[in-house]
């Protein structure tokens, strides 16, 4: 990820109609811990500005002059989401199948708009947040992308999983897997698989702290 100094995720907008580039621009400076940058009309010149602005995100048409934004989406090694009027299923699939990680019909309200990015920005907070996954982050990836809200603690969340986060919550200081996995009575395993899961749903957040030997270790804490 490449965000600029002021901790913002940079997004980078192609559209061939430099009013509407404009208005999308207005929606996503909107949304806090969101810059857009200058919209672009011409996609001959995306590769090279993707390359030198290194955007977190850019927001393609798929109608656009010269190229298309399919066509240019399978040169673009950057995260990107399709946005057109074109819903017949064929473009949709063509877009999700070339890379797009979410697809937005035209028109739209900024409070879609909202929704998707912060959606998308959850997925990389996911993303970092942890060093392996099981199903249910890979799922919970899935629906950051869609927009989906996650709540701390699901409806349907197992009981251990309750039971680590109330641990972690309760505590007065960061605690190590270890410290979680003797504190609820379960296997280290058992803890690590559960804090993982807490993490990539933001409900933890993961720390690095010092042991009593001095060497670094993973703490947990509630954010």
């Amino acid at each position: 990820m490449n965000e600029n100094s002021s901790g913002n995720y940079r997004v980078l907008i192609v559209d061939d109609d430099f009013r509407v580039g404009e208005l999308h621009a207005e929606m996503v400076n909107a949304i806090p811990g969101f810059q857009a940058l200058e919209p672009v009309q011409d996609p001959r010149v995306v590769p090279k500005l993707v390359q030198s602005l290194k955007p977190d995100l850019v927001l393609l048409d798929l109608y656009l002059p010269h190229v298309s934004g399919i066509e240019l989406l399978r040169e673009l090694d950057v995260d990107a989401i399709m946005i057109s009027a074109a819903i017949e299923p064929k473009n949709i699939d063509k877009a999700l199948r070339s890379g797009a990680l979410a697809f937005v019909i035209k028109p739209f309200d900024a409070k879609t708009l909202a929704s998707k990015l912060r959606g998308w920005a959850r997925y990389r907070r996911q993303l970092a947040g942890t060093t392996e996954f099981n199903q249910q982050g890979v799922d919970r990836l899935y629906r950051s992308l869609q927009g989906g809200e996650e709540s701390s603690a699901s409806v349907g969340a197992a009981p251990t999983e309750h039971a680590v986060l109330s641990c972690v919550k309760e505590a007065a200081e960061p605690m190590s897997v270890a410290e979680v996995a003797e504190a609820v009575g379960v296997a280290r395993a058992t803890a690590q698989r559960y804090l993982a899961a807490l993490v990539a749903n933001e409900s933890l957040e993961l720390q690095l702290g010092y042991g009593t030997r001095g060497r670094p270790e993973h703490r947990y804490v509630a954010r």
